[in-house]
């Protein structure tokens, strides 16, 4: 079952279980994978939202509540914070499990010899390729510094 299924199916069971909250947010998926849609065929492009393509909307989204979670505490409004974390909740149960620390740092050696990179020119290549593999189950602005490290390494 492709991500768009699994969302639209979670949509209707919230509805049938009458779950506002878990609702509100399986809406806001689905508008915003009919938002990518939109734009894709302002450009042209005929082809519907991938899973790959989802994945980094929810990814995208995650990271979203979580800077907005940090700003709420900050400023004491711990009510909408709450509300954020539980977004947060339902979103990630349509992302894969996250990578582990070692299997993170074996995934980079595996691009890094998949591309041939030797240089930090190289890093580029070696992004491409982290995300056309685990787009959603790691975080690539932590990635980024350890790709550096192990190029300027070589």
């Amino acid at each position: 079952m492709d991500m768009r299924a699994r969302v639209n199916t979670a949509l209707k069971q919230a509805m049938k279980d009458k779950s506002a909250d878990r609702l509100a947010t399986l809406r806001l998926i689905c508008a915003a994978i009919k938002d990518r849609e939109i734009a894709q065929r302002g450009d042209g492009e005929d082809n519907a939202v991938g899973d790959a393509e989802v994945l980094a909307i929810l990814g995208k989204m995650v990271k979203q509540r979580q800077e907005s979670v940090r700003v709420y505490e900050e400023g004491g409004r711990l009510d909408l914070a709450e509300r954020e974390a539980a977004e947060i909740e339902v979103i990630e149960e349509f992302l894969p499990k996250p990578l582990a620390e070692e299997e993170v740092d074996e995934a980079i050696s595996e691009a890094v010899a998949c591309t041939g990179a030797c240089s930090i020119r190289d890093m580029g290549k070696v992004m491409g390729e982290l995300k056309s593999r685990h787009t959603g189950r790691m975080d690539f602005g932590k990635v980024g510094p350890k790709v550096k490290q192990r190029l300027c390494a070589s």
